[in-house]
């Protein structure tokens, strides 16, 4: 296994098990309130935390699913299977996430849920509590994702970004803030109203913005699935390394597709100049793979086709026939 492989497995996802971490606690916090104020917006934001905690695990599952070696039935690895569970962790947002939480706020304002009770200070008390968590897992996460920004726009970063863990983390600890500056403003305004609409309209804006992030999320995964290429400055790399050897006349677009955040398969098509022997274009082809890897290590499987020995060879099946 290369030392980059194994760097890859090393990795630790700090802003997953600090997101985790952050949504249990905040989870059982959340439910007590609910229970003793009877809060529908604190019953949704229990529900979401519960949910968020759950796909951390599921994100966790993937990332060591993910590292298995290839085997015979899957000869590129199981890198992929990150990406599938990003997409069940957008399912699950949207069904038990959004679609619990608008729910419960449709129950409250059509009057089919039980009078408040209860101090709410205990509500003003979690919410509180519950942002600083929030924001600091959001801090966490979104200092890990920043070295990959480089020169591009934020949102057009985390867009591109191949690895959906910490991609995941930022959008659901976004969510999570603005669910919780929806709540806040639900206590807020069914203490001094008296009236309990608002509590449940804060709930199903909850479930509103809780679907839309999980849309967002299941949108991504399915690209990933299907197949991402790599980010068009790599492949642009990739074929000024190609053309800058003496031996190759020109490359063509590079084919490449992700198998994991860190997993890149390439297909490169190189004219080599004319005249030279087969050993000496597999020679370049060598160099030219050590070039690509050195300067990308996260290709790790690398097909260069030439087109000089392929026409070589036809012409010799040709003058045989």
């Amino acid at each position: 296994m290369s030392a980059s492989a194994v760097a890859d497995k090393q990795k630790i996802p700090i802003a997953v098990y600090g997101a985790m971490a952050a949504n249990g606690v905040i989870a059982v916090a959340k439910g007590v309130a609910a229970l003793y104020t009877g809060s529908s917006a604190m019953f949704s934001e229990c529900i979401h935390s519960l949910v968020d905690t759950a796909n951390e695990g599921l994100l966790l599952l993937g990332m060591k699913n993910a590292t298995r070696k290839p085997d015979q039935a899957h000869p590129f690895g199981y890198g992929k299977e990150l990406y599938f569970w990003s997409l069940i962790v957008a399912v699950a947002l949207f069904g038990i996430g959004g679609g619990l939480t608008f729910f419960e706020g449709v129950t409250h304002v059509t009057g089919h849920a039980p009078e408040g009770r209860g101090n709410v200070i205990w509500n003003y008390a979690v919410i509180g509590i519950a942002l600083i968590a929030e924001g600091i897992s959001w801090t966490i996460a979104l200092r890990e994702f920043l070295p990959s920004v480089k020169d591009k726009r934020l949102w057009r970063a985390l867009r591109a970004a191949k690895d959906p863990t910490t991609v995941t983390v930022i959008f659901e600890d976004s969510a999570a803030l603005l669910g919780l500056l929806f709540a806040l403003i639900g206590v807020y305004l069914t203490e001094i109203t008296g009236n309990a609409v608002w509590d449940g309209i804060a709930s199903m804006m909850i479930g509103v913005t809780l679907s839309s992030v999980a849309l967002l999320l299941a949108y991504e995964s399915r690209s990933l699935l299907i197949g991402e290429a790599a980010d068009p400055q790599v492949t642009e790399s990739i074929r000024q390394i190609a053309r800058e050897d003496a031996d190759v006349v020109e490359a063509g677009r590079p084919l490449t597709m992700h198998f994991g955040p860190d997993d890149v398969l390439l297909n490169l098509d190189v004219r080599f100049r004319s005249g030279l022997s087969s050993e000496t274009i597999m020679g370049v082809v060598d160099r030219l793979e050590r070039g690509i890897r050195e300067r990308h290590p996260e290709i790790k499987r690398i097909f260069i086709e030439a087109e000089s020995l392929r026409r070589d060879q036809d012409r010799a099946t040709a003058q045989s026939g």
